[in-house]
């Protein structure tokens, strides 16, 4: 309609007609760019909000699990340090707690990772939506570092947790796992993650076998240096996580909304 009309002013020379009738078409083609951009940033808008909120939701549960990791940890790093000081003969424990102690000085954590969100945002090349800054680039380290995957590391392949599983029988291993061994634990449960390892427990097996593990223990002539790398191993990382990385502890702890 409009193109016949142009070209119906265009015959008759009817020049301010043909100025209003691209007039008309550059306002509309205009209009239309306009209404199109405003929608797109409408989208993207509205696609920066969810992946925001999701994003949030995530780095919450990554800071609980950050910081239950830490807990964990002073729990082995405890134990540890109980069985050093009963070897020196600084401290007096029964076979059984020492036992236990040196059991949970094997221990290790490893925690689900909680990183949907933020792979979805990378594949897509959509991780720029999140405005928030501190938000982005803790997320950012947080998901690339590879401190939780060597701390987990370092435990499960530790000298100490194989001359341990190698000095003591398969029934007081069974009951140490069962009655002593890690607590589960809700996520977002920060009450629950204190003393998650380091508990009051007994172990229902013969006294007999328990003397026999302790025994076995205290007579490897590996065991304490072992444990004294492990301790030192345990001590770096939870520098690592407290001391080394204050920044990232303490945004987490602010998008946790636990800043103090």
């Amino acid at each position: 309609m409009l193109l016949r009309r142009v070209i119906e002013h265009v015959k008759n020379q009817q020049w301010t007609a043909i100025c209003i009738d691209l007039f008309i078409v550059i306002l509309g083609v205009f209009i239309g760019t306009q209404v199109s951009n405003w929608n797109a940033e409408w989208e993207t808008g509205k696609k920066a909000a969810v992946f925001s909120e999701r994003l949030k939701t995530d780095m919450r549960l990554e800071a609980w699990g950050y910081e239950s990791l830490i807990e964990y940890y002073k729990d082995v790093a405890l134990n540890a340090d109980r069985t050093l000081a009963t070897m020196e003969g600084e401290l007096q424990l029964s076979d059984e707690q020492f036992v236990i102690s040196a059991y949970r000085a094997t221990q290790y954590k490893y925690n689900d990772r909680y990183r949907a969100t933020y792979d979805e945002m990378v594949s897509t090349g959509t991780i720029g939506l999140i405005a928030d800054q501190k938000l982005r680039e803790t997320a950012i380290i947080v998901f690339t570092s590879p401190l939780f995957d060597e701390i987990s590391a370092d435990g499960q392949k530790s000298e100490y947790r194989e001359i341990f599983r190698r000095a003591v029988s398969k029934d007081v291993q069974r009951e140490l796992q069962k009655k002593c061994g890690d607590l589960y634990v809700n996520p977002l449960d920060y009450k629950a993650i204190v003393k998650s390892l380091d508990y009051p427990c007994k172990l229902d097996v013969p006294q007999e076998k328990i003397s026999a593990a302790a025994k076995a223990l205290r007579a490897n002539e590996n065991f304490v240096p072992s444990l004294q790398l492990r301790y030192a191993d345990i001590e770096t990382a939870l520098a690592n996580l407290q001391d080394y990385n204050p920044v990232i502890f303490n945004n987490l702890q602010e998008i946790a909304g636990r800043k103090k």
